[in-house]
């Protein structure tokens, strides 16, 4: 094999792709495709010159890794669920449901909360005081004190 030859899979495309390939059909830039291999969120192997190689799996794992981030999931539970995924191959339909159930539940979690805040905050401007001690509405006599520091009407039940 050539120097400048690269080997194909069934489908006559490349099994493996450069970072900076990775980089162009993710939208990703290479330090964020390190990055994320230095989080162990992807992973990469060494050709015979040193350079990083990696499966063309890795594109759709990348494309999670973007979802998820959108939305606001921190890395360190993205490469939880990206560990419960089988090495090797692309994940599938079927593995993105399982995994976007659980960030759904964590999503609807955190809307519910932004609108509990929205909702409390325009109540509280709304009196005018703008005053958490002095607030009868609100913490009538700081009885709020009592349960800790802290914006305790906007944390969950």
């Amino acid at each position: 094999m050539k120097k400048t030859e690269r080997k194909a899979g069934p489908h006559g495309l490349r099994e493996e792709l450069t970072v900076g390939e990775v980089a162009e059909r993710s939208g990703v830039a290479v330090s964020a495709i390190h990055f994320y291999e230095a989080k162990g969120l992807i992973a990469s192997r060494r050709n015979a010159g040193n350079q990083r190689r990696y499966a063309r799996d890795v594109l759709r794992r990348v494309a999670i890794i973007k979802v998820a981030q959108r939305i606001g999931i921190p890395l360190a539970a993205i490469g939880e669920a990206l560990a419960t995924l089988p090495s090797g191959r692309t994940p599938t339909a079927k593995d993105w449901r399982r995994l976007s159930a659980v960030w759904k539940t964590d999503l609807d979690e955190r809307i519910e909360n932004l609108l509990k805040l929205r909702n409390q905050l325009n109540q509280c401007i709304g009196c005018g005081c703008l005053s958490i001690r002095d607030c009868r509405l609100r913490n009538p006599a700081d009885t709020l004190a009592e349960e800790g520091a802290g914006p305790r009407l906007l944390e969950p039940d």
